[in-house]
């Protein structure tokens, strides 16, 4: 398939810029690393303090925790569409992007993606798996098929959210702030959502669905039974929310008028 191959290509040459420059490779990993390491450092502190957030042990919050490290840091390595604004309108490269015969979207997912972001799923998995064998839970495959889904549905919940985000710029040729306002919304799917007010675990499930990415998901592999659903749906709401940032994106690129006007 040629957007595979393409994708391919890209791959290897961002790769060889990065090792171009090895030892400010090897600090982005740190980096993500530390940054990480920081907010498990804060659930220890809050536990340090309570024996449970409503009902939710140390262990199962920090499973929860670190399987949301899996969908965030693969997005965060594929979607990396923070300056989209700054680079691709104000300083007007998306026109050239609109003058090749590949989607725009995935020309600039693969312009931009950062595989060093990937150390957070290594880092996912490792803390994730602290919080498991605390838990004395047994897995089976149909758990690991399960994981790796909800991975995937998590990405797509992620990518559709920002994406619809992004393309804000595209309807008004102007730079936004609102991603960042988004992210610190984003940060909430990474707790059990019953430990906030009834209006946040609704927006968290039906607004900005970040639940889907962290807590329902990770409930269903603690076994959680009484979000079942929610979790199974997790794919779903991935679709959707994929579905709609391309829609919308694309309908964006139709107004779009370019950088001389």
């Amino acid at each position: 398939m040629f957007q595979i191959r393409l994708f391919h290509e890209y791959f290897k040459q961002y790769m060889k810029t990065r090792l171009a420059y090895r030892w400010d490779f090897l600090a982005q990993f740190l980096t993500n690393f530390l940054f990480q390491a920081v907010n498990l450092v804060f659930i220890l502190v809050v536990f340090g303090h309570t024996s449970d957030l409503n009902g939710w042990n140390q262990y199962e919050v920090i499973a929860i925790y670190g399987y949301f490290l899996i969908p965030w840091s693969i997005f965060s390595a594929f979607f990396n569409l923070w300056d989209f604004n700054e680079k691709y309108i104000i300083k007007g490269e998306l026109d050239r992007v609109l003058t090749r015969p590949v989607h725009s979207l995935l020309q600039i997912i693969m312009e931009t993606m950062t595989p060093e972001s990937l150390i957070g799923v290594f880092t996912g998995v490792l803390v994730m798996g602290y919080g498991i064998y605390h838990l004395d839970l047994t897995w089976t495959l149909l758990d690991f098929f399960f994981l790796v889904l909800f991975s995937i549905g998590g990405v797509l919940v992620y990518g559709g959210i920002y994406t619809i985000l992004t393309s804000i710029s595209l309807y008004t040729d102007s730079k936004t702030d609102i991603q960042p306002i988004i992210f610190n919304v984003s940060t909430y799917g990474r707790y059990p959502i019953n430990i906030y007010h009834r209006f946040i675990q609704i927006a968290l499930t039906w607004v900005l669905p970040f639940a889907f990415v962290g807590f329902y998901p990770a409930s269903y592999l603690l076994d959680k039974q009484e979000w079942f659903w929610y979790a199974m749906a997790t794919p779903l709401v991935g679709i959707v929310y994929l579905g709609l940032g391309v829609f919308t994106w694309n309908q964006g690129i139709k107004r779009y008028r370019g950088a001389g006007n």
